[in-house]
Formats: structure tokens, C-alpha cells, sequence
């Protein structure tokens, strides 16, 4: 992981001082994918058999996706993320949470800013978030799988025509799921989360 922190770091720094010409604005009609990796702050979630809070730990986040530009200003996107962090009850561990995230959302991008390779965008969507728990001893509760919804907000650094550096923060919102064990209700999980993720696109055409 650090690794990859300094060496997308260098990336970066070199793009900055790089002096070739980028006319890279728009993505209209054209096929992306994405990758990106960042930290993700869930909310707290009901506990077990007794009425307590299940304190959520800050986790990590990660996956990809694909974009597609359908005009110089509208973008469609297409994720599939994974998460998972530590839960603890008063004070001692009790598991751990994970939720995939199928995403299907919108882009409104702004290229009429004056500059061909900075692009900040807002972002919504739908998302179906498949939901697990696994308890500290290893045993698994069943989760609900829910649907909810997104704002996002980033911005993406062109380095050339195809290859686009990546940041975004996204809010979801999403309703409690259903933990059970053994076909019995034990306790909430809320889903809702603001995540920060920093990436890649690459532009086929």
C-alpha cells in the first residue's frame, strides 16, 4: 500500500511539470475504465442482543468501473466497489462488516472551465449494496441486501488524451439492514457512508 501511495504520488508530481499540450476536456462517446482505492467512514450500526451501539471502525474501500461520455457535459457510470472495517462493542471486538457496491450513476462534468486538463464533476446515482458480517470467532450472520443512493463530487487530472488521474468524495444513503443468525434478528446495520477514493481512468478511444 505504500508503495503505491508514493509511486502514485510521483505519477502525479510529474504530470504537473509536464509540458505537453492536453486537449483531453471531453469525454463524448467515449469508453472509460476507472480504478480507484480510498478510505471509506461508516455510520454506526445497531448491536447485538442488547440495546447498544456496534462502533464502526474507518475502513478501506476499492474496485472499478467503467464511464461513458454522452456528451461533452452528461457522463454514465457503472462501479462495482468493496469495503470492509472492524465493528466493536463496548470496547471489544466483534466482527467485522463488508458491503459490495454495484453503482449505477450520472456525471455532470464542467469543460467549460478554462482549462483542458483539470475537469471537476458531480456525480448521483442508484446502488444495490450487498451486505455481510463476520463475527470475531469467524462464524458469519446473515445481512439484508438493501438499495440506495449517492451524491459524489471529484475531479479528474488529465495526463494525456487516454490516461486521467482520479479523486472523489461520495455520500451514500442507504435504509438499516436486517443481521440475523440462524433465521433470527440480532441487531441493524446501517450501510450509509461518506467514502474519499483516488484513482485512474483509462479512455480506449
Amino acid at each position: 500500500m505504500k508503495k503505491l501511495i508514493i509511486l502514485s504520488c510521483a505519477v502525479f508530481a510529474l504530470a504537473l511539470t509536464a509540458g505537453t499540450s492536453v486537449a483531453a476536456d471531453s469525454i463524448s462517446d467515449r469508453l472509460g475504465v476507472s480504478g480507484r482505492i480510498g478510505f471509506l467512514v461508516p455510520e454506526d450500526s445497531d448491536a447485538f442482543f442488547v440495546p447498544s451501539r456496534l462502533e464502526t471502525d474507518v475502513g478501506f474501500i476499492g474496485g472499478g468501473g467503467l464511464i461513458y461520455g454522452i456528451n461533452k457535459n452528461f457522463a454514465a457510470e457503472f462501479d462495482i466497489t468493496h469495503s470492509e472495517f472492524d465493528a466493536d462493542l463496548a470496547g471489544f471486538r466483534a466482527g467485522d462488516f463488508s458491503t459490495t457496491y454495484i453503482s449505477f450513476g450520472a456525471q455532470y462534468r464542467f469543460v467549460d472551465l478554462g482549462t483542458q486538463r483539470l475537469v471537476p464533476y458531480l456525480g448521483a446515482g442508484l446502488d444495490i449494496l450487498v451486505n455481510d458480517f463476520t463475527f470475531d470467532d469467524g462464524d458469519n450472520a446473515s445481512v439484508d441486501t438493501v438499495a440506495g443512493a449517492h451524491l459524489s463530487g471529484g475531479v479528474d487530472y488529465f495526463l494525456t488524451n487516454q490516461l486521467a488521474l482520479t479523486a472523489e468524495v461520495k455520500g451514500l444513503l442507504a435504509p438499516d439492514a436486517d443481521i440475523s443468525v440462524e433465521g433470527v434478528k440480532v441487531g441493524n446495520y446501517n450501510p450509509t457512508s461518506l467514502s474519499t477514493t483516488f484513482g485512474i481512468r483509462f479512455f480506449f478511444n
